[in-house]
């Protein structure tokens, strides 16, 4: 005798179901990152005897490659200052909803701006006017990058993700085209453009450039304006919903608009200081990737600005300790680079893990985290 016939929904239910947490404890949440840190060395070990050398001596010297001494540390803040600025640029879009993955492009528009008047405009000018059109220059441009694609969004609905994705490409056409052309420095036998003279590079502080500070000022005024202000509570609004914001009588193509323009506008005061602080002159590789890498630092911190500063930190050590395991240990940069993404992995998965609980099948699912 055959068994009981199964219903549909039997065959229909899978292995493994996917469900939101309504609530998880701190204690719970820390117990999942701690965990998730173990585990990512744990496997950072693995490729590190792969590669014929001793885990511990490699985490130990990409430590002390990052903090050991004062050289070391000023160059993983100079590696921290464009992250964290990068990742509150897009913190409230993001927090909008509105993904914008467009950081990169918009660095390097407010880099390009910003030369201009490096460039061409130093000699007509005393220095900090110099600076203040200079930073005035790269948060237009930024803004304008960022506004572009949000203009798109609220009047046509196209797809901002690939909307302002592409426009990092074309603006580095644009960035290309300088160096080869116009911008080309006179008498090079390579295509390149200048390096700024003393009155375009910003002054030092404790030797990093002064954009440290601005970008902690920034920490504190992005906190205050998504927690404390009209502007923020409307973009939390739009976020959780747009028919919502409808309703309440709220302006939401001006909303969206007003936020990537901010959103723009901060990674354009980045790029200039990339071009004024760190690398004196404009590349190809101003941005560095850096507006990909904020992607992982925001969304690692809940678009909590406080948070990023300890997350970017944190990447900024990864990445300078990869550079010293590289020359000290003969490690490739491509396997460098795989030891960083493997940590960055485990420290992403985590927070799937406290937003969400895998049910088995035939498991019944609870409303408590």
């Amino acid at each position: 005798m055959s068994g009981p016939a199964k219903t549909p929904e039997a065959h229909r239910e899978p292995l493994l179901r996917i469900a939101k947490r309504s609530d998880i404890s701190i204690g719970a949440a820390w117990l999942i990152r701690i965990a998730a840190i173990l585990c990512a060395l744990l496997a950072g070990a693995v490729l590190i005897l792969a590669l014929g050398h001793n885990p511990v001596a490699v985490y130990r010297d990409m430590a002390e490659g990052a903090l050991a001494t004062r050289t070391t540390r000023v160059e993983t803040v100079k590696i921290a200052v464009p992250l964290l600025g990068a990742a509150l640029a897009i913190a409230p879009a993001f927090k909008m909803r509105f993904w914008n993955i467009g950081a990169e492009g918009q660095i390097m528009a407010g880099a390009i701006a910003a030369s201009y008047f490096a460039l061409y405009q130093y000699q007509n000018m005393s220095r900090p006017a110099l600076m203040i059109c200079m930073f005035l220059a790269g948060a237009i441009a930024g803004g304008i990058w960022g506004l572009i694609p949000a203009v798109f969004k609220a009047r046509w609905g196209t797809n901002e993700t690939l909307f302002t994705l592409m426009f990092n490409y074309i603006i580095l056409g644009v960035e290309k085209y300088l160096q080869n052309g116009p911008w080309r420095k006179a008498g090079s036998g390579f295509p390149k453009i200048a390096m700024f003279t003393a009155e375009a590079k910003l002054p030092k502080l404790l030797g990093v450039h002064i954009g440290w500070i601005m970008v902690l000022a920034l920490v504190v005024l992005m906190f205050v304006y998504l927690k404390y202000t009209k502007q923020g509570y409307e973009i939390a609004v739009v976020g959780e919903s747009v028919r919502t914001a409808q309703y309440a009588g709220m302006n939401v193509p001006a909303i969206i608009m007003r936020t990537m323009f901010l959103s723009g506008a901060i990674s354009g005061i980045v790029g200039c200081l990339q071009v004024a602080g760190a690398d004196y002159t404009l590349t190809e590789g101003t941005a560095g990737g850096v507006g990909f890498t904020a992607i992982t630092v925001a969304w690692l911190a809940k678009l909590n600005p406080i948070v990023m500063v300890l997350i970017a930190a944190a990447l900024a050590v990864l990445k300078k300790g990869s550079h010293t395991i590289q020359t000290n240990f003969k490690i490739p940069a491509s396997a460098a680079e795989v030891l960083t993404g493997t940590i960055l992995f485990f420290m992403l998965g985590c927070e799937f893990f406290i937003s969400y609980r895998l049910i088995a099948r035939g498991r019944k699912e609870r409303d408590h985290g």
